[in-house]
């Protein structure tokens, strides 16, 4: 999916090492392996009463992942554990520059070894990477977490015009008639929708519905999120994973 290319510097040496270690072979067996593990390390751990990672679990993801991907974790902690009492346009802000800053992007194909795939929040934020997806998935679930109603938040799929491709944003919806606000992993400012003439609506879905639009808006309800393949799969991982939804 669209999003730039390696960041310059450290970062982008950090993902070509990263992609190159992944062409060896048996190392997809090997992620499988930690991806589990990492599940059972989060035991019974529900951010809904999140309290903090285990010491033995951090211990895990820097041993794993390397010092970087421990760091963003306990940064990831101290956001969930936040006041929720701020004002909801701070949390946006709060969570979008969060992801936007710690996690790079790489496509799915180098990623994951797969055309498309969506991760959880916990293998973006483990392997500091994803795609325009993987970004939106770990925002929602993020801002879920800290306190905005499942009905604010869209996981919406776009065109993005300038590039011919698609792309994935989250849209937040202060009420049901607003105009929604935009979280992009392309942009740390979060906008109206009317001033991204460059993106033009295909769907969206939260928790509960899918709705397909050719505008920001309503839209006209077509389902049930269940029928998102993909969203289901994420849902399925992420129930293993302990992570309230």
């Amino acid at each position: 999916m669209y999003g730039p290319t390696y960041r310059s510097g450290m970062g982008a040496f950090i993902i070509k090492s990263v992609v190159e270690k992944r062409r060896h072979k048996g190392y997809w067996l090997r992620v499988l392996g930690r991806v589990g593990i990492v599940c059972v390390l989060l035991g019974s751990v529900a951010l809904a009463e999140f309290t903090g990672f285990t010491s033995e679990f951090l211990q895990f993801i820097r041993h794993e992942y390397g010092r970087r991907a421990q760091h963003t974790m306990e940064k990831w902690e101290d956001l969930v554990k936040e006041d929720r009492t701020i004002p909801e346009r701070k949390k946006l802000e709060d969570v979008n520059l969060f992801f936007n800053k710690h996690i790079w992007f790489v496509d799915d194909l180098r990623h994951w070894g797969k055309r498309d795939y969506w991760a959880t929040p916990m293998e973006t934020m483990a392997t500091l990477g994803g795609d325009c997806e993987d970004f939106t998935i770990a925002k929602y679930f993020t801002l879920r977490e800290v306190g905005v109603p499942d009905e604010h938040l869209r996981l919406t799929y776009v065109r993005a015009i300038r590039l011919n491709q698609p792309h994935m944003v989250l849209a937040y919806y202060a009420s049901k008639s607003s105009e929604p606000l935009i979280l992009d992993n392309l942009t740390d400012r979060i906008e109206p929708a009317s001033k991204r003439t460059d993106l033009v609506p295909v769907y969206s879905f939260n928790g509960q519905s899918l709705w397909r639009a050719k505008e920001f808006g309503e839209g006209r309800q077509v389902g049930s999120a269940n029928n998102v393949n993909l969203w289901t799969s994420v849902i399925q991982r992420m129930r293993k994973e302990k992570f309230p939804y």
